[in-house]
């Protein structure tokens, strides 16, 4: 019998191909995630209104884990870092990590993706690759459901 459900990753609209891609390789680990799911405010004005937020892009639930996967130019990721470090400043409860343009390559090369169009050019460094190594153990299905962290 042929599957014809989708993945999850065939079913979300992406903000960048990169994004499609890790999820896409997600997807084939089996790893639980949400796409964009919170967003953070960072910063409020005198009345108490939203002036600077961050959403990262995936949410894993089983390792109570955000993922934000920049691929801009390394020279512009300062901004993005900075959010990661005020996030976990205001939200010491929550746990981020940013991959980064030449972790993603690798992962790319790892895995055997194909390689998005904007990286065309793009040349990995001589380390070698990074395993899909989240930085965390997975949580068990005991320890909480995803409502709980959400």
């Amino acid at each position: 019998m042929i599957d014809d459900e989708l993945l999850p990753h065939e079913s979300v609209r992406f903000a960048h191909n990169s994004e499609r891609q890790f999820a896409k390789l997600l997807d084939f680990y089996g790893i639980v995630w949400d796409y964009e799911p919170r967003t953070f405010t960072l910063e409020r004005d005198r009345e108490g209104r939203p002036v600077q937020a961050f959403t990262p892009d995936f949410y894993l639930p089983g390792y109570d884990l955000y993922i934000e996967v920049t691929t801009l130019n390394q020279k512009l990721v300062t901004k993005k870092n900075r959010k990661a470090r005020r996030l976990v400043e205001q939200y010491p409860d929550v746990s981020v990590r940013v991959l980064y343009q030449r972790d993603y390559l690798h992962l790319l090369v790892k895995y055997g993706l194909e390689p998005p169009s904007q990286l065309a050019e793009a040349r990995a460094d001589d380390q070698a690759p990074l395993p899909l190594d989240l930085g965390r153990r997975p949580r068990s299905v005991a320890s909480g459901s995803a409502a709980e962290s959400a």
